[in-house]
């Protein structure tokens, strides 16, 4: 394994560890504007008041907390800039930031995902360092905003989303089933909720993100229980995804999960956009899907009883964890830079970030903005999993190139295009094509 994935990895870890730690108060950090800039130069005006500045998003990631209006319209009350959201399409969303970054139609800020942006977005060419800013002397947990020893990105929380199979807590209990804890023991628990005329498993795959939940898990937990290095063995050259029988052995499961009459039946059709609906509906039983899952719901109905239990491929899988997602970054070519990192530092300031931090039931990475009470949901996580170490980083935290391709043959898969083994011999292409083009060894 590389310096660079060791250190990303570490980094990662070090945000589960803290996870189940209240973060602590005290710390008298100014709170106010940054202090010298990061490691970029700008290149483009200071307006201040009255200036627009653009923040570029994914569809997907609306519900973020950076992007609500409330906040949004409270920054310009106080300071007179405007933010602009630049709203991409889900499944485009890395090749349009590629683009605007190659061309110089450059947004402000970008919110991503560290570990993708490190693949996706040539994080160290692009974006701007921020060690430097007046809001990083406060940080608990520096790693999981990290890459290449330099903070790139900018979050109030450290904790990872877990990911595993959603699921609701009542309905389970009302028909009498206990967590499945294998892939039998699954479809029993489907065949028994369908029984009752509920939905057992809800496939949002009009978004072909969503399709990776099963597999991003389940293949991490395989490789760590049966071929430790099967993933820097993969990075180098020396095996393809297709050379790992238990890797179609795991699409196939989620596929005959449709296969069965056990999902919504337009799953090609229906989006993640949907999902919290079919819970508050009861419509649904479960769902592929991380941990925001229950928080947005929590959302709109805090008696809503849901929990998460680890992707049952296999016995004894543990649960997924996810790199650290929904940063915050500035491009280096940034038309309003200034104005850029005062967002940074408005969202940061401690007031601002307490309030954020309680409504969000963030576990806190400032050192004098305090985690509140967790939810039971998140606490159960941490009891559970996290604490006891049944997590594994999912295979996004050890790809080097973009998934997108992946995603999308998943998506074929259940359009009746290829098959589990069609999938990976696909993917063997595309990922060997894209490592050329990185220019890395073994391709």
């Amino acid at each position: 394994m590389s310096m660079y994935k060791k250190k990303i990895i570490t980094g990662m870890m070090g945000g589960l560890l803290a996870f189940s730690l209240a973060a602590c108060g005290g710390g008298n950090a100014p709170t106010g504007s940054s202090a010298a800039s990061g490691g970029g130069t700008s290149t483009g005006s200071s307006g201040g008041k009255g200036t627009t500045i653009e923040l570029a998003i994914s569809k997907s990631s609306q519900d973020s907390i950076f992007v609500q209006q409330n906040l949004l319209d409270a920054f310009e009350k106080e300071t007179g800039i405007k933010v602009n959201l630049q709203l991409l399409p889900a499944e485009q969303t890395a090749t349009v930031l590629q683009t605007k970054l190659a061309v110089d139609e450059t947004p402000d800020i970008v919110q991503y995902n560290l570990a993708s942006a490190t693949t996706d977005l040539n994080l160290e060419r692009n974006f701007e360092i921020l060690d430097n800013e007046a809001w990083a002397s406060r940080l608990l947990n520096k790693e999981v905003l990290s890459a290449y020893g330099h903070i790139y990105s900018f979050q109030l929380s450290q904790d990872t989303g877990m990911q595993g199979v959603v699921y609701n807590k009542d309905m389970f209990k009302e028909l009498g089933i206990e967590i499945p804890t294998d892939f039998d023991e699954f479809l029993a628990a489907c065949e028994k909720i369908k029984a009752a005329g509920i939905t057992p498993v809800f496939m949002p795959f009009k978004d072909n993100w969503a399709a990776n939940i099963w597999p991003g898990a389940a293949f991490a937990d395989y490789a760590e229980k049966n071929e430790p290095t099967l993933f820097d063995d993969i990075n180098a050259g020396k095996k393809k995804w297709s050379d790992v029988p238990a890797f179609a052995d795991i699409l196939q499961q989620q596929y005959e999960v449709y296969e069965k009459g056990y999902t919504n039946g337009d799953i090609l059709s229906d989006s993640y956009d949907m999902a919290v609906g079919k819970f508050l509906n009861k419509e649904v039983a479960m769902m592929f899907m991380g941990d925001w899952l229950i928080q947005n719901v929590a959302d709109k109905d805090p008696k809503m009883n849901l929990g998460l239990f680890p992707i049952p491929y296999a016995k004894d899988s543990k649960l997924g964890a996810s790199p650290l997602g929904g940063q915050l970054f500035i491009p280096k070519k940034a038309k309003h830079m200034a104005e850029a990192k005062q967002f940074l530092d408005y969202v940061a300031r401690k007031d601002v970030a307490q309030k954020i931090v309680d409504e969000q039931k963030f576990v806190s990475n400032f050192n004098d903005v305090k985690t509140p009470e967790l939810p039971t949901w998140k606490q159960e996580i941490v009891d559970n999993y996290i604490t006891p170490k049944k997590t594994v980083l999912t295979v996004d935290a050890h790809m080097l190139v973009d998934r997108s391709e992946l995603y999308r043959l998943l998506q074929d898969e259940f359009a009746g295009g290829t098959d589990a083994k069609g999938v990976l011999s696909a993917w063997d292409e595309k990922f060997a094509q894209l490592m050329q083009d990185k220019g890395a060894e073994g391709f």
